[in-house]
């Protein structure tokens, strides 16, 4: 795909993964719709952050949570940009049971209506746009959590709730690719440990694990590090440029956390 003059949505622009996606995108010619709605903090810096690049883009403050918002969301952007090429399906809660406190209902509930449901809510509201391009691309973004669960030397960092949701949205992933073929591509990267989620740069790596617990979280990753923000971006750059035949996919991105830091023997010789 030739970026230049698509139109993307950005879920979640105004810091980490998602700023750092909608940049990229920027950089190469790509007119933006971004959302942003918590981190009221980190506002200000965002808006500086894409005035900086002088693209054609527009700041939602919208509530993902809100069906009736998304509604509202789609119209704006229809009026705004006419149709979708490429949507950054970036929104989740989760994690974190050492952060959070006692897992009560209310983060179950949260987990899941941010993770999982309002993926498929902008999904479903976005697909009439997106219909519209004539190669349009979804990537939704998921969690090893969906396979590692609370086990291992993650289990600090991810909730039964979020664990659920995470899986599931394999299966979201799944179903829309058959919904958007052939025009429609929809993949997922499923990320591992990484800076502003999960690892550093988050409240609970700098201040909940000890010294021990980050060092066992490290040695379990192949690559011997947690990601970056370049790790995600490239995976997105390749998915959306370099991949027009991969769709129903789900590219696990986490440095070999799955496969975990366990040697490799030597084979035996043998006794025969």
């Amino acid at each position: 795909m030739q970026l230049k003059g698509k139109n993307a949505l950005v879920l979640g622009a105004v810091k980490g993964i998602g700023r750092a996606i909608g940049v990229a995108l920027a950089k190469e010619g790509v007119n933006l719709a971004l959302t942003r709605h918590d981190w009221q903090d980190s506002f200000k810096e965002m808006e500086n952050s894409f005035a900086a690049l002088g693209g054609n883009y527009s700041i939602y403050d919208v509530n993902l949570l809100d069906v009736e918002q998304i509604k509202k969301l789609k119209r704006m952007i229809e009026e705004r940009f006419g149709k979708i090429d490429i949507l950054i399906n970036n929104i989740e809660r989760g994690g974190w049971p050492a952060v959070h406190g006692e897992y009560i209902e209310e983060q179950w509930e949260l987990e899941m209506a941010t993770t999982l449901k309002a993926k498929r809510w902008v999904f479903n509201e976005m697909l009439p746009l997106l219909k519209k391009s004539d190669d349009g691309v979804v990537i939704n973004f998921s969690s090893i959590a969906a396979i590692v669960g609370r086990s291992g030397p993650a289990a600090l960092l991810f909730n039964d709730g979020y664990s659920a949701a995470v899986r599931g949205v394999s299966l979201l992933t799944e179903t829309w690719a058959r919904i958007g073929a052939p025009s429609i591509r929809v993949n997922e990267i499923m990320l591992g440990i990484f800076e502003t989620r999960h690892a550093q740069q988050t409240r609970g790596w700098e201040t909940v694990l000890t010294d021990y617990e980050k060092r066992a979280i490290v040695d379990h990753t192949l690559v011997g590090r947690t990601g970056n923000l370049e790790d995600i971006v490239k995976a997105v750059m390749f998915i959306i440029k370099d991949a027009p035949y991969m769709t129903g996919s789900v590219l696990r991105l986490d440095g070999g956390y799955v496969l975990g830091g366990e040697r490799v023997p030597e084979m035996p010789t043998g006794i025969l």
